[in-house]
């Protein structure tokens, strides 16, 4: 009896021990990813930190003060009147607020019978779209 008691315990720690080794391993691969992880975020961090530097120097207003000299022949900039600027209220509405106008008629012509426009396709071309004032 004492035998048979000997061998399950001898196969017991065999179980808990490859339990614990695989426990271990998957563990180990957990932490490698996360140092991966870390220093993919590390990089990114640190590109983002040199894009904003080459930002800083793209948009320095000297350069930029220099480069419109160099280019305003080619370039023709003027100085934004106070007048040109608009409030919000004041830009036209966005396509998707136009209200589409039945023009189904009109577009039917000299046949006499007036196309139903397709649900899929605007009834008006985007081009003779009007938009007005959002007031």
């Amino acid at each position: 009896m004492l035998r048979t008691f000997d061998l399950v315990l001898v196969g017991v720690m065999t179980a808990a021990a490859a339990v614990t080794y695989t426990i271990k391993h998957h563990s180990e691969l957990k932490l490698e990813e996360v140092h991966r992880l870390e220093a993919e975020i590390k990089l990114e961090k640190d590109t983002i930190d040199l894009l904003k530097a080459d930002w800083a120097l793209q948009s320095q207003p000297n350069r930029l003060e220099r480069l419109v000299n160099n280019y305003n022949s080619e370039l023709q900039l003027q100085p934004t009147q106070s007048t040109s600027l608009v409030h919000s209220r004041e830009l036209p509405m966005l396509k998707s607020q136009v209200p589409v106008p039945d023009i189904t008629e009109a577009k039917a012509g000299s046949s006499g019978k007036a196309k139903k426009p397709s649900p899929l396709k605007p009834a008006v071309d985007e081009d003779d779209m009007a938009t007005g004032s959002v007031e």
